[in-house]
């Protein structure tokens, strides 16, 4: 029986690569993803057979990663962050339909909304939620309806993929949104290349991140009404202070 690790790669740099990940790289024959997350994994392992493909053909790496590791082998199937995160974990699980011909380990990763908030400071002490901005698999009424709910319930919002070259309005539209339940004040930030060389950041209120360029690389966060800057960070309250 062949072996498959779902590895998460974390954010691209390899302080952030866990050691549970390395191990499950190093001990793979073969290192199957997406082209850029090949290239990465590469950078670490060389001497590795790898598997490539572009964007847009997920269902097809992860076939290919399951027959391989049916044929015997150990397949290493990569994700950036987290694999079970907008990754390759669910998509390659569905194809299994339950059989259990593979051995099938889910290895974690340091998923985008950590490492980024890790940058600006502590924007997650409470509850927040996660929503990606790309309609590509999800359509856009259904982003919609999840950004009105998660700013009535004042959670932390998270946004990933909140731009690209096609959908370069995208994050002003889902501003636009929020900015009906929340103030124009509301403490924001965003990190790009979040764990690579270029790393930059800002933090700044809602009304100045409707006016923001971003994309794909960007990982955006929205404050909760509590959320505040301290100097240089932003921090949402957990509530400790009260306790006392």
């Amino acid at each position: 029986m062949g072996k498959l690790y779902l590895i998460g790669l974390g954010p691209g740099g390899p302080l952030q690569l866990t050691r549970q990940a390395y191990e499950a790289l190093a001990a793979s024959d073969v290192l199957c993803g997406y082209t850029g997350y090949i290239a990465l994994a590469k950078d670490w392992f060389p001497e590795k057979e790898t598997y490539a493909t572009p964007m847009t053909q997920e269902l097809d790496r992860c076939r290919w990663a399951l027959e391989t590791a049916r044929g015997g082998r150990t397949v290493a199937l990569l994700s950036s962050g987290d694999a079970g995160v907008y990754g390759m974990a669910g998509p390659l699980l569905q194809l299994t339909q339950g059989a259990q011909d593979v051995e099938i380990q889910v290895i974690p990763g340091v998923t985008a909304a950590l490492s980024g908030a890790a940058v600006l400071g502590a924007p997650l002490m409470h509850d927040f939620c996660l929503i990606s901005l790309s309609d590509l698999l999800t359509p856009w009424e259904q982003i919609e309806k999840r950004l009105i709910h998660a700013a009535q319930g004042d959670w932390v919002i998270v946004l990933y993929n909140p731009g690209s070259k096609k959908r370069r309005d995208y994050l002003r539209r889902a501003c636009d949104l929020l900015l009906q339940y929340k103030s124009p004040e509301t403490v924001c930030g965003w990190v790009r290349n979040i764990g690579r060389e270029g790393t930059t950041h800002q933090t700044l209120t809602l009304k100045e991140l409707r006016e923001t360029e971003v994309d794909m690389f960007t990982t955006v966060f929205i404050g909760s009404s509590t959320t505040q800057t301290v100097g240089p960070w932003m921090v949402t309250p957990r509530g400790y202070e009260r306790k006392r």
